[in-house]
C-alpha cells in the first residue's frame, strides 16, 4: 500500500512538473523539455559540487573584492594626502595670519607712541608760550601800576 501511495505522489508531481514546464515554455514542448535538460544537469552539478555558475561568480566575486578593495585604498591615499596638503597650507595660514597680527600690532604700537609723543611735544610747546605770556603781561601790568604809583621811572 505504501509503494502503491508514493507511486501515486511520484506521479503526481511529475505531471506537475510537465505542466510547469510547458507554461514557462509557452505551450512548445522542445523548448519546455530543453529547460528540463537544464535544470536536471545543474542540478546534478550542485549535488556534486560542481556548479561552474557558482564557481565562475565565487571568482567574479572575489575579482570584484579585489578591485574594489584598491580603488578604496587608492581613494583612502589620496584622501589623507589631500588632508595632509589642506594641514599644510592652514598651517601656513596661520603663521602668516600671527606675523601680520604681530606687524600690525607693532605699527599701532609705534603709531601710538609717535601720536604720543608728537601731542606731549604740542602740548609743552603751548604751556611755554602760555607762561612766557603770563610772566610778561604780569610784568607789564606791574610796571603799568608802579607807573601810576609814581614809582617807575620816566
Amino acid at each position: 500500500m505504501a509503494s502503491r501511495r508514493a507511486l501515486q505522489i511520484g506521479g503526481a508531481t511529475v505531471g506537475v512538473g510537465a505542466v510547469y514546464y510547458l507554461y514557462s515554455a509557452g505551450g512548445n514542448p522542445s523548448v519546455a523539455e530543453k529547460k528540463l535538460e537544464h535544470d536536471v544537469s545543474a542540478a546534478g552539478a550542485r549535488l556534486k559540487g560542481q556548479d561552474m555558475s557558482t564557481k565562475e561568480g565565487q571568482k567574479k566575486a572575489e575579482v570584484l573584492a579585489k578591485e574594489a578593495g584598491a580603488t578604496l585604498d587608492r581613494t583612502v591615499d589620496t584622501v589623507r594626502g589631500e588632508v595632509r596638503q589642506a594641514d599644510q597650507v592652514i598651517t601656513a595660514k596661520m603663521h602668516e595670519a600671527g606675523s601680520k597680527l604681530d606687524q600690525l600690532k607693532d605699527d599701532g604700537s609705534k603709531k601710538l607712541d609717535s601720536a604720543y609723543k608728537d601731542t606731549s611735544k604740542e602740548l609743552q610747546q603751548t604751556a611755554d608760550t602760555f607762561d612766557k605770556t603770563v610772566n610778561r603781561k604780569t610784568a607789564e601790568a606791574k610796571s603799568g601800576i608802579s607807573s601810576w604809583l609814581g614809582f617807575g621811572g620816566k
